[in-house]
């Protein structure tokens, strides 16, 4: 009896040993979408993530822009960098931009100027009364003042890519100090205000208070930038970095292919591809040497040799840290 049940048992037991890999992959069949769908909304987490630290590293950047630059913040005068250590180059991100007024002919260029005997230290850009006036870049409005005999209505502009710009013989101004401000927001309406001899925009280019004349920087004519990049190289001095053309998509600023003149050097080259190389950590609020080391899989004392530091140096907001 007992052998009849195991001779009919037995064929059954079989057939389920045989089922089970069959139900297992069963199993997977039915998980592999979830665990795409699952992918696809960690990816779409991640994605999420990113842009709000990019978010957020704007806003402490429009916070107090070029920190790492300027070493105050004042709004009590337009050039108060008299006695300031000028960087002997400095890169200018020209991209992002706005051209501050749809205006485009120029009435008076950078430069002497024998009929009045004096410096013209920006360009004038002829305007209608109550024309828009926007912010040529990102950045935090620093000063907006009266000047009766000078700049009329002014608005000065300090931007994140290390640029100031002046806005003058406004008819009214839009923006208040401290306002954060994009490229493209209206900052002010044109007018005749101050010493003008009709209305027209009066528009400055400066770095920690270093005349730039726009026109290195700004097309008129063409409503456009002159080059991606201009690079500041002391009082008066620069190279202009040609603009990429369409098929160039450089998504990263460590991978960007710099261009340079035939007058540069072998070794300035070599300098220069390193500086890109080099990784570098702006420093937020609440950091401090132990958490960025950590973050960056460094020491505090590798970073405090590569940037000069002792180990108990108080960081500040927007300094900047090498960290490789």
């Amino acid at each position: 009896m007992i052998r009849h049940i195991l001779h009919q048992a037995l064929p059954l037991l079989f057939l389920s040993m045989l089922s089970v890999p069959a139900a297992g992959q069963d199993l997977i069949a039915r998980q592999a979408p979830i665990d795409k769908k699952m992918r696809a909304v960690d990816s779409i987490a991640i994605q999420h993530l990113f842009q709000q630290e990019a978010k957020e590293q704007q806003l402490l950047e429009l916070e107090d822009p070029a920190a790492e630059l300027y070493p105050n913040w004042e709004d009590s005068g337009i050039n108060l960098y008299g006695n300031v250590q000028l960087p002997s180059e400095y890169k200018i991100d020209l991209r992002g931009f706005c051209m501050p007024t749809t205006n485009r002919i120029v009435t008076s260029n950078y430069g002497y100027r024998p009929r009045f005997r004096r410096q013209h230290k920006g360009i004038d850009i002829n305007a209608y009364p109550g024309d828009t006036i926007r912010a040529a870049f990102d950045g935090k409005v620093r000063v907006v003042d009266y000047q009766p005999s000078g700049y009329g209505k002014v608005v000065v502009i300090r931007h994140t890519n290390g640029l100031e710009t002046v806005y003058g013989h406004l008819s009214k101004q839009l923006a208040k100090r401290g306002d954060i401000l994009h490229a493209g927001d209206p900052i002010g309406l044109a007018g005749n205000t101050g010493r003008s001899t009709g209305t027209h925009l009066h528009f400055e280019t400066r770095l920690l208070g270093e005349y730039i004349d726009p026109a290195k920087l700004f097309d008129f004519k063409h409503q456009d930038v002159t080059g991606d990049f201009y690079v500041f190289k002391g009082r008066g001095r620069g190279t202009l970095l040609a603009k990429h053309t369409p098929d160039e998509t450089n998504t990263a600023e460590a991978n960007e292919e710099v261009r340079y003149t035939s007058s540069e050097s072998a070794t300035a080259k070599a300098q220069a591809k390193s500086a890109i190389n080099t990784r570098i950590h702006k420093v937020k609020r609440g950091e401090t040497l132990y958490s960025i080391a950590r973050k960056h899989g460094t020491s505090v004392k590798a970073l405090c040799r590569m940037n000069g530091l002792r180990t108990n140096t108080k960081l500040r907001v927007g300094q900047i840290l090498k960290y490789s």
